[in-house]
């Protein structure tokens, strides 16, 4: 990996980090739908003329079918989920679920593209779902004397939005191979819009949300997916899928940083510990761990 790609991953981390504090300040005065559609509305503006200035625009019309299904799979109903979820718990645990997403791409790929499951790739899922139902169980209170409904939903609310993740990583491989990293990018955040629009009309808060929130969203949209996707997608060019994967090692430490520094979120052992679980499982999965030799 070269210097540039580098930094390139380290700067994607930071952003992706930090838009579940985005979500976290600006969900509450938006809500999860709203707030979804101000996200993507404002990547597709930005990423709309930098595809007609690549002369591009042509594809979305060829691909529009496929494009639209990851727009609603990959971005529309995952930043619902996770906007929910942020109404209930931390940024920074949000993000730790979130990391268990390469888990769920690894099942979609091996029951729908047949990539084989060698025996380190399952010893990897085992341990990356054993921490993400350990820190849900300690999280939720389930261990404890009564349940804590509203977190529990939330970590749902995030694991259904890494299993959306997971099938539309497989789907745009299937479907979508070839296609251009920047018209996937525009694509996929100009059909999400479209996709939230009624929803977003039918949702809009009764009460303008004020400059905070405002400025969360717009940072939320122009940088956690309008640059961010540049940023992914050219890693995925330069590196390869699993390296670029690799950012997701990296997203939940900035997120809890940003949590602990600008919104007083608590780190606790339970999140240090799930959370190491989760990442060693899932760089079992992506092969980024010393395995040992045959003899």
């Amino acid at each position: 990996m070269r210097t540039r790609d580098g930094l390139d991953l380290v700067l994607l981390a930071a952003i992706w980090g930090a838009s579940f504090l985005f979500m976290r300040i600006a969900a509450p005065a938006f809500g999860p739908v709203a707030l979804a559609f101000v996200r993507v509305a404002g990547a597709a503006l930005m990423l709309l003329p930098l595809l007609a200035w690549r002369g591009e625009l042509g594809t979305l019309q060829k691909h529009w079918r496929p494009l639209l299904l990851v727009g609603i799979t990959n971005s529309a109903l995952p930043f619902i989920c996770f906007g929910y979820a942020t109404l209930s718990i931390t940024a920074g645990l949000a993000s730790i679920f979130n990391a268990a997403t390469p888990l769920t791409s690894a099942l979609f790929a091996w029951a729908w593209l047949k990539e084989p499951m060698t025996r380190w790739r399952t010893a990897g899922l085992a341990l990356g779902f054993f921490g993400v139902l350990g820190l849900a169980g300690n999280k939720a209170g389930v261990r404890g004397e009564g349940i804590d409904l509203p977190v529990l939903l939330a970590i749902v609310a995030c694991l259904l939005g890494t299993l959306l993740y997971g099938f539309s990583a497989s789907f745009t491989k299937r479907r979508l191979t070839g296609v251009s990293a920047m018209t996937l990018a525009t694509g996929s955040q100009f059909a999400a819009a479209i996709a939230l629009a009624p929803l977003a009309v039918v949702t809009w808060p009764a009460a303008m949300p004020g400059a905070l929130p405002w400025g969360a969203a717009a940072a939320s949209a122009l940088l956690s997916s309008g640059l961010a996707y540049i940023l992914y997608f050219r890693l995925i060019a330069h590196v390869g899928p699993t390296n670029a994967a690799s950012v997701t090692f990296l997203i939940p430490v900035f997120a809890v940083v940003w949590g602990a520094w600008l919104l007083d979120e608590a780190i606790t052992p339970a999140m240090v510990i799930g959370g190491a679980v989760i990442v060693a499982g899932t760089a079992l999965v992506l092969g980024l761990l010393p395995r040992p030799k045959r003899a």
